[in-house]
């Protein structure tokens, strides 16, 4: 589904090349896509943020830190990589060209865990979560010359074909969750039309399975083999798949080509938050205290800033999901006195790291109004509080590094007054445990 722009290089750069920027840098000249450079600082931005806050605080007990470290594990294409020309010479451009990788990292970044963690649910070969860098250069505004669009590159027709939907408003192939999860139910398909082999599985996703279907019944005529190292195939294609193979031999040992690739937190970055109608994303990135363009970079398809005709929900950074979430349950009027009060003091202020918050939490829907729920916590994000009812009741989920007594002079309550609430026999409390509070309104 892309065209090559790749270019023969001189061997003798590849000694001289920096590491991580060649195996994710194809994704920037190697795809179909026009990468709008407009929002390469913005990414640039949040990447850096990212990096920091992750490895000042990981998760206990998290098998593999580095999303990198994962993606090798569930690599199942690699008996296709030996002496091949073909991906040498695909692989030598990876090694060649480092200008962009370190762009390509930082725009994939944001999007591998939700990718792996998909493909993994499906048991599909976890080198597929690199195919974006071939299409898109983890792009997701990138549009092509035969107007596919998105971080997968449909075209129009197949789009529709895989339910995403298209309009003047909201254009589906760019949704980061709707088209990935297209993407895998179309590769799954080609998978199985072609007896799963991937490899032809892929040059169908390139070329189309009429194209592949048509080379083979060729070959087969012919008395030539029909695997896809052997098909008469149009030039994008033959080179489309040992872009791939080259590029994950590259993730799959970077240090053997003198790569060190820039780590990705194996941890989700963003969470979903239900809106339940339509609003502009700047008011809803101001509710969510975020930049509008780190918004539209997890929710592209709304072509134009306003949440028409899509899902009624939205991706939001994992620390800034709860905020918002707060914010939505409020009436206009407090909605508006808090604007008020956050131009008063200045948009100036830091944002909170992003270990200080942990993942999203469901807001449990009760008996009480929807406008008249959680009124008092809008401003402190960090809090891993959540008001269930209108009411004194209060449910605090326990962190890694809390301590009872920590939690109760947080709230300012006694520690034992905590512990009988909650039925403790000692203070002993474990991370994700949740904890009853009754506060004074």
């Amino acid at each position: 589904m892309s065209k090559s722009l790749f270019e023969s290089v001189a061997p003798g750069v590849l000694a001289r090349r920096s590491p991580l920027l060649v195996a994710l840098l194809a994704a920037s000249l190697a795809g179909c896509q026009s990468t709008d450079n407009r929002h390469d600082a913005d990414y640039s931005a949040i990447a850096a943020k990212r990096r920091e806050a992750h490895w000042q605080d990981q998760a206990a007990g998290q098998q593999h830190q580095d999303i990198w470290e994962r993606m090798r594990e569930g690599f199942a294409l690699q008996d296709e990589i030996g002496v091949n020309p073909r991906i040498e010479r695909q692989r030598l451009w990876f090694v060649s060209n480092p200008a962009h990788i370190d762009k390509v990292s930082e725009r994939g970044a944001l999007y591998l865990h939700y990718i792996v963690e998909r493909l993994e649910e499906r048991g599909m070969p976890l080198e597929l979560a690199l195919l974006p860098v071939i299409e898109s250069a983890y792009n997701p505004l990138a549009y092509s010359r035969s107007h596919a669009v998105g971080l997968w590159q449909f075209v129009p027709a197949t789009g529709r074909d895989y339910n995403l939907h298209q309009t003047q408003w909201y254009d589906g192939r760019r949704d980061i969750t709707a088209s990935t999860q297209a993407a895998i139910e179309y590769l799954s398909r080609l998978n199985e039309m072609f007896n799963g082999d991937w490899l032809l599985a892929l040059a169908s996703y390139n070329a189309g399975e009429g194209t592949v279907s048509r080379a083979i019944e060729r070959n087969r005529r012919l008395g030539l083999p029909t695997d896809y190292w052997n098909l008469p195939l149009p030039r994008e294609t033959q080179d489309y798949v040992p872009k791939l193979l080259a590029l994950s031999q590259v993730i799959r040992t970077p240090e053997a080509y003198g790569i060190s690739l820039s780590p990705i937190a194996n941890e989700p970055y963003f969470d979903r938050v239900e809106i339940g109608g339509s609003m502009e994303l700047s008011r809803l990135a101001e509710m969510a205290g975020i930049d509008q363009g780190e918004l539209i970079q997890l929710n592209p398809a709304y072509k134009r800033g306003i949440t028409l005709d899509g899902p009624q929900y939205l991706l939001v950074p994992t620390e800034n999901a709860e905020r918002l979430q707060l914010n939505l349950g409020r009436t206009p009027e407090q909605l508006a006195e808090w604007r008020k009060q956050r131009l008063a003091a200045g948009r100036g202020a830091p944002r909170p790291r992003r270990p200080e918050l942990h993942r999203t939490f469901t807001l449990q829907q009760v008996s009480t109004p929807p406008n008249a729920r959680m009124l008092a916590m809008v401003e402190e994000p960090r809090r891993n509080l959540v008001k269930k009812r209108q009411s004194v009741t209060y449910y605090y989920r326990v962190r890694k590094g809390d301590s009872l007594h920590g939690i109760a002079q947080r709230f300012q309550v006694d520690a034992k007054t905590l512990q009988r609430w909650n039925a403790l026999n000692d203070q002993t409390i474990r991370p994700g445990q949740t904890l009853t509070l009754f506060l004074a309104n």
